[in-house]
């Protein structure tokens, strides 16, 4: 199990009105991933929760200094009729995005919406909405708006160096007047080389390249700044194997498997080594079974894979070697 579908099983053993709390304190994207996982789960064990729980509880025993005895306390709580459909009212919620307004409320809609909205505006207003999004989620606009666009657009994102409150808190109201809403930002560093280069990385191969080339015509040095800063699969070579033992937890097989076909040998390895014998053996005669794959898919596997290296590396739970994260 991946720790999303851990996490979607314990919220439906919570039941309604415990899983909504939780999710308050969850943004806008773990809450669509979670809430998507917790619509699709079916036919989940007895055993299968079970397990899901003790090792919540190993986890909360882990870290939690309340001292409050966990082990019963949370078996108490998450002892629930799992099984009976409890969900809908926590999807409901999922979807309405607990009333997010202004810029925040784009982080909940869909990425089609997202491009209706600001393709008309001034590339530098795109590039400040994008900047704010989730790079996930920005990469998928950017990909929807007009091909002349995308090179201005991400080229102003990497130029970005922050952006007034004041303009920020303006900006938030254009966006209010396109649909409902206005909220009070808490930040203003929005934009760089950085978060040009997880956009970018983020998106096909092919727009990709083009998008980079197309800086590179214009400004070599900001191209390269932004390539420095991509982190491509073969750079997983790089990351230690704790963190590659981490990543993998969080990786579906079928994902993995299709990743792995158009890897470089060295990368392939390095993945089955961090692997049990039995996994290792599994996957490369699942790989050997499906035959070939098509060149499209394979790489949006590893998109997904470098995704989630990128979410975890966020979070601090792995460190990502390689470009950028050099050793002294």
């Amino acid at each position: 199990m991946t720790g999303v579908e851990r996490a979607a099983i314990l919220l439906l053993s919570l039941g309604e009105n415990e899983a909504a709390e939780v999710l308050k304190h969850m943004g806008a994207k773990d809450v669509q991933k979670v809430g998507a996982a917790m619509a699709s789960l079916t036919n989940v064990s007895r055993e299968r929760a079970d397990e899901v729980m003790d090792h919540f509880v190993d986890e909360l025993q882990a870290q939690t200094s309340l001292g409050i005895g966990a082990d019963d306390y949370v078996r108490r709580v998450l002892v629930n009729a799992l099984g009976q459909d409890k969900a809908s009212g926590v999807i409901d919620r999922i979807l309405l995005g607990g009333n997010s307004k202004g810029l925040e409320a784009l982080k909940w809609m869909e990425t089609r919406a997202v491009a209706d909205i600001v393709r008309n505006e001034h590339p530098q207003i795109v590039a400040i909405v994008l900047a704010y999004l989730d790079s996930d989620q920005a990469a998928d606009v950017l990909g929807q708006l007009p091909e002349r666009m995308r090179t201005d657009v991400l080229m102003r994102i990497a130029r970005l160096d922050g952006i007034q409150p004041s303009a920020l808190r303006e900006l938030d109201e254009i966006m209010e007047k396109q649909f409902t809403g206005g909220s009070n930002l808490k930040s203003s560093s929005v934009g760089g080389v950085k978060v040009a280069a997880t956009i970018l990385n983020l998106m096909d191969t092919q727009t990709e390249q083009a998008i980079i080339g197309k800086i590179g015509e214009a400004d070599q040095v900001l191209s390269q700044q932004i390539q420095d800063l991509m982190f491509v699969f073969d750079d997983l070579l790089e990351v230690d194997d704790r963190s590659i033992q981490t990543l993998l937890r969080e990786i579906a097989g079928d994902t993995l498997g299709l990743a792995l076909k158009g890897a470089d040998p060295r990368v392939r390895e390095k993945m089955l080594k961090n692997m049990s014998k039995r996994a290792a053996e599994m996957l490369v005669e699942d790989m050997e079974a499906k035959g070939p794959a098509k060149v499209s898919d394979v790489e949006a596997a590893q998109k997904e894979i470098l995704a989630a290296a990128r979410r975890l590396a966020d979070a601090g739970t792995i460190v990502l070697g390689g470009k950028g994260d050099e050793m002294v």
